[in-house]
Order: structure tokens, then C-alpha cells, then sequence
């Protein structure tokens, strides 16, 4: 059957007409919102930076954050089926590393297990920034691994003069999916608005072969459980005026989406969010501006059986501030300085009974003072950071366990020094410790969707990380390059340790029980590891090529090698650019993976996943329409990927197309 395009055209774009005519044109400065300095991405010479925008973003968007980022160096993805799914950045994952949305905690629960969705939808997303070193230091002392953060431009700061935005529709036909995603900013005399949304509805996807790594077991074709269904509207108005802004927005999101064990369980997630941003550009001492931010967010999720029976409520209310004063010369120096606040009530209790089966009603809060700063002497610059915090953990009394307190101070201090026009050296230490999580501390339970029965230790101590960075890098001309090495040693590493003992609903040994115990623990830990990138004409007109390579090796201290750790991988990316078409295919291979903790035996066989990305943008009346096809698993592999804990059941999709068109106005 064929489609007659301008009839898809016109579909697109009757939703949003009549519109004006607007220039829509992508940039290769990219300026990383969540940076204190507000510097560009070239000029993150401190805290190693990826940011992706435009159209590079719109080809990698996947199902979920981590599927989305997993190609990126340094980038691996939990793979807990489709809906679940977060970045593990350099070995480092959970509450190690830090999500934000607009700068603020997403606030949601995917940090304590990896059958827990982000919530944060890319769909809508502008920009997706990934950082390391001081700048880390403002949103919390655990980020040892780095923070993500997803723009989405919900609270505008700038006035637009007309109507403009984008629209996407498109298809998949691994998993029948249907999305539809929109952003619009407009104003109204002095006052920004900015509306999105997003929607999308995935069927189970289908498979190369059989579910089971060994051949065996009946599940072939489509993956029972993989289904995905996501929507979700957001809304934000700002007043900008000459001495700055003050916004404020809304978003609500419903996520429902398969959990691919035995089980067959499903995860229904709901979650309301407001913020606040407001910035005063004015001159006060030896500051130049005042950012004040506010989020408060009421999320949860309810893990269901295959009946829609629920087993599990896990809720987690929030509310968190941020005051930063921010000087951009004082005898040389720039930098920002301020207060971060969070206070946030979890549980994990019984559906049915409210009882505490999983985690119990806990309150926590955290109040941190941080300070980052930045000089250039000559051609050499220098870079520091500190933090300091005071985190509590306080379960309700009726639940009869410990409240604690933990005092954390981190820092880092990096430099840059120049060897010659076009080279650099860049180094940095850090010091980062941070307060063990509600469930490691105080679990004692089952969690049905990951068949363990967890048991905290409520005298766990602080982590204590140590991390030191080498880098070489070339970023000017046609041709850039960076190598970076980095360790990272853990005092009092944080882990679950699962012990192979069986267990009922009660915790109570039993050989024909469903559950595994899983213990949290402390022991020292080594992550060590290095990345390499190459790129040629990266963002010009022609043909373009990036290669690449990362591995990191993380053991724990005479216990073994950490567990679900990434596969070493290298990459090799080539790219055409003419006029309106713009073409890449994409090859990524990861070796065999055979270091395996204690508690492992599946070691993840070797890959290779080839993608291709063929898009054209052409106007069209009073917009610019590109026109997508996307190939993903060209050669068809049974891909297994060795940081999902359900890489012996659970293979990832089959080759897949996606075609779609994108309205730009």
C-alpha cells in the first residue's frame, strides 16, 4: 500500500495550523544547561561532557533512557526488557548515578531496583546531557558515576515571537509501535508558555530466536511481557522580564509496562510533578546572578501480578530547592556557590495488607551547602569543587528500626594544561562519599518482580569513593580525539549478595520457594577502566567517521569481580551530510563477557549490532518536514546484554524498522 506523503504531511501539520514561517536550523554549539558555568560543550574541559541535541538525539531515542544512551562512550544500559531500562555510566549504576530532569531529581524510585522505569520521558526531550567531575557536585554527593540529565525547555527563559515547536509521529515494526510526540512554545506579551506531550503504545517484541540463551523453553517469536505503554502531558508558563525570569510548571506521567519473567508481572506507574525556576540577572556583591529552583513530586508505581492482582505499592513524595549565586569574574575566578535541600517520604508496603514486606515507611532529608569554581592562568586552567551534607534516615516508629544520620563531605579538583595549540592534557581527583539508600538500609522483604527477598542492614556505613582521571584530548579542527583513563577505589562499596538460598513470601528457607535472598553489603571496590574516541568532520557537510572504544573492570576487594558488569566495545559510526539528507550507519561490537561475580554463570556472548539511520528534511508550507527510516539490529543478532540481570531469559529485540515524519515550525 503506498502513502502519498504530502497527505501524512498535511496530517502532521493541520494539528498546529496555521502557522508562521520560522527557520528552523541546528547548531554544533550546544550550551550544557546543567554545567554551573553555563559553558558550552566543547568547553567542558573538567567534567568530561556528551550532549545530545537535534537530530542526533532524535535517532537515538529508544524506548527508554538507558536503550537511549547505551551507544555512547563510556554509556552502558541495565536492559530490564522495554520499559525499564537506566544508563550505567563507567560501571557505576543506581544510586550512583544521579538522573535530573531540568536540573531538579526526577524523584522516582529506578535507582533501588533495575525493573524500575525512569520517570522521564526522552520523547519530547531537547537535549540530554551527560556529565562527570565537579560540576556533579551540585545535585548530590553519590553521584560518583555522573549525572544524566534530560532538557526538556518546560519552563522557557526566553520569549519566542511566534509559534514554533515540533511534532513526531512514527512506527516500529519489532513491537507494532505507535508514538506520537509534540513540543510548542509561544508568548503572550511578557509571559513564555510551553506545552508537550507524548504517547506512545508498544506490543511484546519480537525475538531472533528462542527467549532462553540455551535454545530450550517454548518462548520464541515475541517476548511474553515486553509490552510498553507510555503517556504524558506537561505545561509551563515564565514571566521574563529584563532583570530575569520566574516560571512554573507542571507534568503528569502514566507509564504501564511488562516485566519479562516467568511471573509475567506488569508495573503500573503514575507520577504528578511541579517546578519552579526563577533567576535574577542582576549585580549584588561579587555576584552576577541568583537561581533559585523548587520541585515537589508525588510518584508511584504499583507492581501487579499477570492477573492485575496487586502485589506491591512502592510511593515516594518529594520535594526539593536549590539556591545558587553564580559571579563570572572575581580576580579571575567564575564559579557558583549555594544551598541544595531534599526531603522525600518512601515506602514499599503490601498491597493487600500495607504491611512493610518490602521497605517500610521511611522519611529522609538532606540539606548540602556546594561550591564550584574555575580559573584561567594564561593557557593553564584550573577547577574545583566541594560539597558538604548531612543526610538523615528516619523509618517510622512503628516499624521499630534505627533512625540514622550520616555527615558527608566530597570534593574534586581538576586542571587543564595545554601541550600545544591543538592539544590538551586534563586531570582530576575526587573525593565523593555518600549515605547508604533507604531499601539498603532498612529492606526485609520480597520483590516480586526481580524474585529476590531482600534484607538490609540498618549500620550500614558511608561509601567513601576516591577517583582519579587522566585524559588527552584534541578538540579543534576537522579531526578530534580524547583518550581518558580512570580508577576509582571504594571504601565500604554498598552491594546486594545473593546467597542462593531459597525462600517463601515469609523469608523462610524453603527449597521449593521462589524467592532468592539477597543481602546488602559492604566491602572495599575497584572500577578501573579507559575509553578512546575519533572523529573526523563530525558535524560539517559530507562524509564523517567516529570510532571508539571503552572498558571498565570493577572487583570487589578478595570477593571477586563486581556483578552485571559491561562488556568491553568498540564502535565505528559513518555518516553522509548533502543538502537535506542525512545518513549514518553505525557498528557496534561487544566482546564476550566472562568476568563474573559470585553469584553469576552466564557469561554474555560476543556481538555485533549494526544500525542505520537514513533521514531527509525538505520545507513544507510553513515548516521543515524530515522524513526517518531507522534499521536497528540489522544483521539480526541475539543480542545479550551482560549488565541486565535477565540475560540468561530475555534477548533484546529482533531487527527492527522505524519510519516516521518530524514536523519542525
Amino acid at each position: 500500500m503506498s502513502i502519498k506523503p504530502r497527505l501524512i504531511a498535511s496530517a502532521v501539520l493541520s494539528i498546529f495550523a496555521p502557522l508562521s514561517s520560522v527557520a528552523f536550523a541546528q547548531t554544533s554549539t550546544v550550551t550544557v544547561s546543567a554545567n554551573p558555568l553555563g559553558k558550552e560543550e566543547s568547553m567542558q574541559i573538567l567534567s568530561p561532557t556528551k550532549v545530545l541535541s537535534g537530530s542526533e538525539l532524535r535517532s537515538k531515542i529508544g524506548s527508554s533512557l538507558g536503550e537511549t544512551l547505551g551507544g555512547e562512550l563510556g554509556v552502558s544500559a541495565s536492559g530490564f526488557g522495554a520499559g525499564a531500562s537506566r544508563p550505567i555510566i563507567r560501571g557505576l549504576e543506581g544510586p550512583r548515578v544521579k538522573i535530573l530532569q531540568n536540573g531538579m531529581a526526577v524523584a522516582d524510585v529506578s535507582s533501588i531496583s533495575n525493573d524500575h522505569a525512569v520517570a522521564s520521558e526522552t520523547a519530547s526531550s531537547q537535549q540530554i546531557e551527560i556529565l562527570r567531575g565537579p560540576a556533579a557536585l551540585l545535585y548530590g554527593s553519590g553521584a560518583i558515576g555522573g549525572l544524566v540529565n534530560v532538557v526538556d525547555g518546560r519552563i522557557p527563559t526566553t520569549l519566542s515571537k511566534q509559534l514554533n515547536g515540533e511534532a513526531e509521529v512514527k512506527y516500529g515494526a519489532v513491537n507494532k509501535e505507535k508514538s506520537a510526540s509534540f513540543f510548542l512554545d509561544n508568548s503572550v506579551g511578557d509571559l513564555a508558555l510551553h506545552f508537550d506531550g507524548n504517547s506512545r503504545d508498544a506490543d511484546n517484541y519480537k525475538i531472533p530466536g528462542a527467549a532462553n540463551a540455551d535454545g530450550s523453553g517454548e518462548i520464541r517469536g515475541r517476548l511474553p511481557s515486553s509490552f510498553s505503554q507510555e503517556k504524558s502531558l506537561g505545561f509551563g508558563a515564565t514571566l521574563v522580564q529584563p532583570w530575569g525570569h520566574f516560571g512554573a510548571s507542571v507534568q503528569r506521567m502514566e507509564d504501564k509496562y511488562g516485566i519479562p519473567t516467568d511471573e509475567r508481572a506488569f508495573i503500573d506507574l503514575k507520577q504528578t510533578r511541579f517546578d519552579v525556576d526563577s533567576a535574577i540577572y542582576q549585580s549584588f556583591l561579587i555576584f552576577d546572578s541568583l537561581k533559585f529552583k523548587a520541585g515537589a513530586t508525588d510518584y508511584q508505581h504499583t507492581e501487579k501480578m499477570e492477573d492485575g492482582t496487586p502485589a506491591t505499592d512502592f510511593k515516594n513524595r518529594t520535594f526539593e530547592t536549590r539556591l545558587t549565586a553564580s559571579h563570572a569574574n572575581w580576580n579571575g575566578w567564575e564559579g557558583s556557590l549555594g544551598l541544595h535541600t531534599e526531603e522525600s517520604k518512601f515506602s514499599a508496603l503490601a498491597a493487600a495488607t500495607g504491611r512493610a514486606d518490602t521497605v517500610p515507611t521511611t522519611k529522609s532529608s538532606s540539606i548540602a551547602a556546594f561550591l564550584i569554581e574555575q580559573k584561567k592562568y594564561q593557557d593553564f586552567t584550573a577547577s574545583f569543587g566541594g560539597r558538604l551534607e548531612n543526610v538523615r534516615r528516619n523509618p517510622e516508629l512503628e516499624f521499630g528500626l534505627p533512625s540514622r544520620s550520616f555527615s558527608l563531605a566530597s570534593f574534586s579538583v581538576g586542571a587543564m594544561i595545554p601541550v600545544n595549540r591543538d592539544l590538551e592534557i586534563v586531570t582530576s581527583l575526587s573525593s565523593a562519599e555518600r549515605a547508604p539508600g533507604t531499601e539498603e538500609l532498612y529492606s526485609h522483604g520480597p520483590h516480586e518482580s526481580t524474585l529476590t527477598f531482600d534484607i538490609g542492614d540498618a549500620f550500614l556505613r558511608k561509601e567513601v569513593s576516591k577517583n582519579l582521571e587522566f585524559s588527552l584530548q584534541k578538540t579543534s579542527g576537522l579531526l578530534h580525539w580524547k583518550i581518558n583513563t580512570f580508577v576509582n577505589r571504594v571504601k565500604d562499596y554498598v552491594y546486594g549478595q545473593v546467597d542462593g538460598v531459597m525462600v517463601n513470601e515469609e523469608g523462610e528457607a524453603d527449597l521449593a520457594g521462589e524467592f532468592t535472598q539477597r543481602h546488602w553489603k559492604q566491602a572495599k571496590a575497584t572500577i578501573r577502566g579507559g575509553e578512546a574516541e575519533v572523529s573526523y568532520n563530525p558535524v560539517g557537510e559530507g562524509f564523517s567517521v567516529r570510532a571508539f572504544a571503552d572498558t571498565s573492570r570493577g572487583t570487589l576487594d578478595g570477593r571477586g569481580n563486581l556483578p552485571l558488569q559491561a562488556a568491553d566495545r568498540v564502535g565505528l559510526d559513518f555518516g553522509f551530510r548533502h543538502q537535506g539528507w542525512r545518513n549514518t550507519i553505525s557498528v557496534l561490537h561487544a566482546m564476550r563477557q566472562e568476568r563474573l561475580a559470585a553469584n553469576e554463570s552466564f557469561a554474555t556472548p560476543a556481538f555485533t549490532k549494526i544500525d542505520l539511520n537514513v533521514t531527509y528534511t525538505h520545507p513544507y508550507q510553513y515548516s521543515q518536514l524530515t522524513w526517518f527510516m531507522q534499521v536497528r539490529n540489522l544483521l539480526n543478532q541475539d543480542i545479550r546484554l551482560a549488565t541486565s540481570v535477565l540475560k540468561e531469559t530475555v534477548p533484546q529485540p529482533m531487527r527492527s524498522l522505524i519510519v516516521g515524519v518530524r514536523a519542525n515550525f
